[in-house]
């Protein structure tokens, strides 16, 4: 999203109404320009002045407010906005957006926006949740095109518990964030790798490195925005599994050598950003090494190359590695993509502290395989997931070939171009 995109968000009359202010702070956060819309029952949850303050905008409460519409200012403002958000979207609200009723401001601006996407997230009590009439408004709305988040479940403001709760703003978000994001990979399958692996000492003790998963997670995030299949295989990790990403999770290089081999016919595309561990112990103690006046030696042996494996099996896959160096960081990254049959490399020097291991940013230089180098500036990894996957756009155009060439899965991706994308919110 190179363009700063408009959000319109509608805030409904309901307890969770508090939770659409965090929602707006996130938005704004991620470099949205959100606009927000109240009924009059949401007002008495929360007050404008609090969603002014939050998205730096004027808050719409009335139709006919005379400032505003002289020019008809809530239909020009729906004619700029390019995704509409309803979040918390009441039993009430939804059965007037399901009939065509435009009787507040928010209603009509939702009845305007016909030619952009609505996002719909409904919120209430369970037994209204599940009254017949609510469903079948969810389902006329459904196939008029909106898209509807199933809501999540637990323990309700009004004592009860079941489904009926505001997803967390932050999947409301990331939903989104989807639909406002070209579709330019779909038809990819794309196999990323996130994360360190942990090789056992004895059960207490392991070998590991300071990869905290971030950049595989968000390349594995950025892909499934872009309309991908993405099949994550991760190393122990905080970080969060993004929303529509199948993920496999490993502790040691052997656990994930075997999940990425399995997961590699399926792959169009495979970007390995794991950091794996180059050795293991040779021997992995069964009970605690205990501490004994003298020293310990450590005997290791190499772990499997997972890249250089899937280079010697590479057929019309893309294949990406990463280098983690500290000196000579292109000709060292030139020797790996050699070595290990890539089309493109991601280096970076670990010796910094600002970048790399742990950090949100990151800076890098790509090497591809007829070597040109691009060099990438320091961003935060959301940022450079997206550049990274810019490239395999290139790389692909730039690599013509027919679709009898290719493996099954991916001629099947290929075919898959050109039907209509399902809708992954619904």
């Amino acid at each position: 999203m190179d363009a700063k995109k408009r959000i319109l968000l509608g805030v409904t009359g309901g307890i969770a109404a508090y939770k659409a202010a965090e929602l707006v702070r996130l938005m704004v956060k991620r470099g949205l320009e959100v606009h927000v819309a109240m009924t009059a029952h949401a007002q008495e949850f929360v007050k404008p002045l609090t969603f002014q303050a939050l998205s730096g905008n004027r808050v719409w409460t009335d139709t006919f407010e005379l400032t505003s519409e002289h020019e008809i200012g809530h239909i020009k403002l729906v004619e700029m906005c390019d995704l509409v958000v309803v979040a918390p979207a009441t039993a009430n609200v939804l059965g007037k957006i399901a009939s065509g009723v435009a009787d507040d401001v928010l209603t009509t601006m939702v009845c305007a926006a016909a030619r952009i996407p609505i996002l719909l997230a409904p919120s209430m009590n369970v037994n209204m949740y599940r009254n017949p009439v609510t469903q079948a408004n969810l389902r006329k709305l459904k196939a008029f095109g909106f898209h509807v988040l199933e809501p999540a479940e637990g323990d309700l403001a009004c004592g009860y518990e079941g489904v009926g709760r505001l997803p967390e703003p932050g999947v409301i978000l990331e939903h989104a964030l989807s639909l406002l994001t070209p579709k330019d990979l779909r038809g990819e399958t794309i196999l990323v790798t996130a994360g360190p692996t942990h090789e056992e000492i004895d059960p207490v003790r392991f070998l590991t490195n300071r990869s905290s998963g971030k950049m595989g997670f968000a390349l594995a995030r950025a892909a499934s925005r872009r309309g991908a299949e993405v099949i994550l295989v991760s190393g122990p990790s905080a970080c969060e599994v993004p929303i529509g990403v199948s993920c496999v999770s490993v502790r040691s290089a052997e656990e994930m050598y075997h999940a990425v081999l399995e997961a590699y016919p399926k792959a169009t595309v495979v970007i390995m950003a794991a950091a794996v561990s180059d050795f293991r112990p040779a021997k992995r103690e069964a009970r605690k090494i205990k501490k004994g006046e003298g020293g310990f030696t450590l005997h290791l042996e190499k772990t499997p190359d997972i890249l250089q494996e899937l280079g010697k099996r590479k057929e019309n896959q893309i294949l990406i590695g990463f280098a983690a160096e500290t000196e000579s960081l292109i000709e060292n990254a030139e020797i790996k993509r050699a070595k290990k049959n890539l089309d493109l490399i991601i280096v970076n020097d670990v010796s910094r502290r600002d970048i790399g291991f742990q950090s949100d940013q990151n800076e890098v230089k790509c090497i591809r395989r007829d070597g040109r180098v691009q060099e990438l500036p320091l961003m935060p990894k959301e940022d450079l997931a997206h550049k990274i996957l810019d490239q395999i756009l290139e790389l692909r155009s730039s690599r013509p070939q027919s679709e009898e060439a290719l493996p099954g899965a991916a001629a099947l991706a290929r075919t898959a171009r050109n039907l209509p994308s399902p809708d992954p919110v619904k």
